[in-house]
């Protein structure tokens, strides 16, 4: 397990704001499942999903940056759950598959020209002698908006997206697994984001980091009728 503890380029576990952030999050609790569950929620509803705002850059991909910035889109907030929980001796690696979003908004289907996003990033965690699938990607607001169920999680089963929302509609679907890793694959990530979703797609990102996923989210949501 030694690989899923040690700090990586981008899991900088051992960095000053994560361990100091890991410690505060988990303090008086006693043992590993409880710190992983209390350090999921923490990400999930502590930094704010915003798929807009995504830095190319190696710096913006590093765990403490993110904390920093208190947002981030799916791979972001996997990367800094890794470096949290490893923070904590508590084995984790990243792991990542296309999914097919069907509750996607408008503008963001503009801005990726597709349904599908490519290497959407969770986390693996070593708990019980076992791997655990966990996404701590959806903030619990956004959750409200979109009248999506939250990825509740108690420590003990898989937690990723379900096929469906609350209203029976498809939600995600799981197309492709990239596997896991104990490091960010950089270089991947970036190379099929260029070649899935344009030469443009750095240009196109550009006019969209106003950011406001939040606020769009509700207003998608009052185009559909539905009531936040």
């Amino acid at each position: 397990m030694d690989e899923y503890l040690r700090p990586t380029e981008f899991i900088d576990c051992d960095s000053a704001i994560i361990v100091n952030h890991a410690r505060e999050v988990t303090a008086g609790i006693p043992n590993s499942r409880d710190k992983a569950v209390r350090l999921y929620y923490d990400v999930r509803d502590g930094i704010l999903y915003d798929p807009y705002r995504i830095d190319p850059t190696r710096e913006a991909f590093r765990a403490s940056m993110i904390l920093r910035k208190g947002y981030g889109y799916c791979v972001a907030k996997a990367i800094l759950l890794a470096a949290l929980l490893r923070a904590c001796e508590i084995p984790c690696r990243l792991h990542f598959a296309d999914v097919r979003n069907h509750l996607t908004t408008q503008r963001l289907k503009e801005l990726m020209q597709t349904d599908t996003f490519y290497y959407h990033g969770y986390n693996d965690i070593w708990l019980d002698d076992r791997w655990i699938k966990v996404t701590p990607t959806f903030n619990l607001s956004l959750c409200e908006k979109f009248k999506v169920k939250p990825l509740d999680w108690d420590g003990t089963e898989d937690a990723v997206f379900h096929p469906y929302d609350m209203e029976g509609r498809r939600h995600m679907e799981y197309i492709r697994d990239h596997g896991s890793f104990a490091d960010v694959p950089f270089d991947a990530i970036m190379n099929t984001f260029l070649t899935c979703y344009g030469a443009d797609a750095e240009k196109r990102m550009e006019a969209f980091h106003d950011g406001a996923f939040d606020r769009e989210a509700e207003a998608e949501a009052a185009r559909r009728g539905i009531k936040t």
